[in-house]
């Protein structure tokens, strides 16, 4: 039996056309059964374009759409039936292994956190994984799910980061490193100091503090802040990439073609951020939950139901569950 995909539809700037376009890209390529969730009848229109094949696409009816900047646990409320509800929903019920989602992340946290509950030892889910094209095995955990933090939360990101790293990136003995103004111990605010302690009663193979420029040194395979500095970070980098092969383009314009400039310059910024790269698991939730870019195009869509279909053969689930009691309770003493 193949493993069955629910995707949000609905959720993301390109929806539903991409998210259609990129869920039936996964159906045919990767194996695997789509569980498309939202309005039945935008659906049905851009299923149409394809004719593709039932047995590979289900429409699950959903009714109503939780928007980026609405405040999610309201909006959930308002909405029980929106297309994230519905699709956590059937991970719930066992009718789906995984939920794939472009949609608000506010949303689809609140949604696994209600519907699916945490992990034991957790009280946050988190987001992140490798988004840098030029460190594609340098993970960076949180991306923005958590804008403040305390030092345990920061342990379990550490903990996470760790078992993505050995699944899905084949480095058995990940090394840490704590995102920090300086590389000597005892730089950085408060929290940091704090989180450099149980960093080092933990047992996971710490380096210490590194600095934002380590993110491209292969000094540490997991990174770790809170999400206020990760979504910093991960815009800074979206937008720098942007503006680098902007002035690429224009350098290149004055010797090259223009048509010839700017593909130069958008295989430079795609190696440079990767928007693939951007795709990651809601980590810390009772199932496999995958939030994408929200502007990602099909691509990035079908990226993401791959990256989703892993983490169930790799049974992430499971190996999260075991590293995070263990490293806890070494904490704990």
């Amino acid at each position: 039996m193949p493993i069955r995909i629910a995707v949000d539809g609905m959720g993301g700037d390109n929806a539903p056309s991409e998210v259609v376009k990129g869920a039936l890209e996964a159906a045919r390529d990767q194996e695997v059964q789509i569980l498309l969730v939202g309005e039945a009848d935008s659906l049905h229109k851009e299923l149409n374009k394809y004719s593709p094949s039932k047995n590979l696409i289900q429409i699950v009816a959903s009714n109503g759409v939780i928007a980026e900047g609405e405040p999610p646990a309201m909006a959930l409320r308002q909405k029980p039936k929106a297309s994230i509800a519905i699709a956590t929903e059937l991970v719930k019920h066992g009718k789906a292994d995984a939920l794939v989602t472009l949609g608000s992340t506010g949303a689809a946290m609140a949604s696994a956190t209600i519907g699916l509950g945490l992990l034991e030892g957790l009280d946050r889910p988190a987001i992140g994984g490798p988004f840098l094209g030029l460190a594609p095995k340098t993970i960076l955990l949180d991306l923005g799910s958590n804008l403040d933090c305390r030092p345990s939360q920061m342990l379990s990101f550490a903990v996470i980061g760790c078992v993505f790293a050995r699944q899905f990136l084949g480095i058995s003995d990940p090394s840490v490193g704590l995102l920090s103004v300086g590389a000597e111990e005892g730089k950085g605010n408060k929290q940091t100091k704090e989180a450099y302690e149980l960093f080092n009663e933990s047992g996971l193979n710490f380096v210490g503090n590194v600095e934002g420029m380590d993110l491209f040194t292969n000094k540490a395979d997991v990174i770790v802040c809170d999400g206020f500095v990760g979504n910093i970070m991960i815009k800074f980098t979206e937008g720098l990439s942007k503006a680098f092969a902007h002035h690429v383009s224009d350098t290149l314009s004055k010797y090259l073609a223009s048509e010839k400039a700017g593909a130069i310059a958008l295989e430079i910024m795609s190696r440079m951020n990767n928007p693939e790269q951007t795709i990651g698991p809601l980590f810390g939730v009772n199932g496999v939950i995958i939030v994408g870019h929200g502007s990602s195009k099909a691509a990035s869509v079908s990226s993401a139901i791959a990256l989703a279909k892993r983490a169930v053969q790799v049974d992430l689930l499971t190996k999260l569950k075991t590293d995070i009691a263990e490293v806890m309770q070494r904490v704990r003493g």
